[in-house]
């Protein structure tokens, strides 16, 4: 009787993985299946669209550098130059916040023979102006240089975040526009047909445009000559369509 029992749990158990297997292998061709049905074919292609603006921020640095017999004195004489650059900057009306200091050092000066005796220090102070007053570019250069500094850095012009969001919906529709000519261009090429969109990315570039570069190192007979130009503000897209 118990050997009975055993055969039929036996049998039982056989028939029961029998039949999990056969439904484990029934889902998985119905998901292959149904998977298959509904996969999309796609393409992608890319579209641009670019406008010329004119810039509305100019950014540059000034800079003074002075050597002394000792340290305490160039510092000090630095010190004195760089107080009366920013002095000028903020009687043009630049604001603390178009001010930042970049760069400050003091550092020995050894003899150029070989030998390692130090014979002057050298302090440089650096400060970086970033404003939208482009009409006082060229005072803040040559008002820079006579107050003391010796130092002018390239100055770039670009486009501010804000300029640039007034132009972002124009350029994205036109982006868009262009990979949608593209897209059926293809298409046609192909014999095929755009259904839908499955995706869609967006990149946004704004150029800089640097224009000038000079260190002057007293005061310019005439006033600086600097002109801002334009500067390119693009957006791209990439665009996948569904087809068939």
């Amino acid at each position: 009787m118990a050997n009975e029992t055993n055969n039929t749990m036996y049998i039982l158990l056989v028939v029961l993985a029998i039949a999990v297997a056969l439904m484990a292998a029934i889902i998985y061709a119905g998901s292959v299946s149904s998977s298959g049905q509904s996969g999309e074919h796609t393409i992608s292609v890319s579209g641009s669209a670019e406008k010329k603006l004119t810039p509305d921020t100019a950014s540059l640095s000034i800079g003074v550098i002075v050597q002394s017999p000792t340290a305490n004195e160039a510092s000090t004489r630095n010190a004195a130059l760089m107080n009366a650059v920013i002095g000028e900057l903020k009687s043009i009306g630049l604001e603390d916040r178009e001010i930042q200091t970049s760069y400050v050092s003091i550092q020995p000066v050894y003899d150029n023979t070989g030998n390692p005796t130090i014979v002057a220090y050298s302090a440089s102070n650096t400060v970086q102006v970033t404003t939208q007053m482009l009409e006082n570019v060229s005072s803040i250069i040559d008002r820079s240089t006579s107050a003391g500094a010796n130092q002018i850095g390239s100055i770039t012009f670009s486009v501010s975040d804000e300029q640039q969001q007034a132009v972002r919906s124009e350029l994205f529709q036109a982006a868009v526009t262009d990979a949608r000519s593209k897209a059926d261009e293809l298409a046609s090429s192909l014999g095929i047909t755009l259904v839908g969109v499955q995706t869609v990315s967006v990149s946004d570039v704004g150029s800089v445009q640097p224009i000038y570069r000079g260190a002057p190192m007293a005061e310019a007979a005439v006033s600086t000559p600097v002109q801002p130009g334009e500067a390119t503000v693009s957006t791209s897209v990439q665009v996948t369509y569904i087809i068939k």
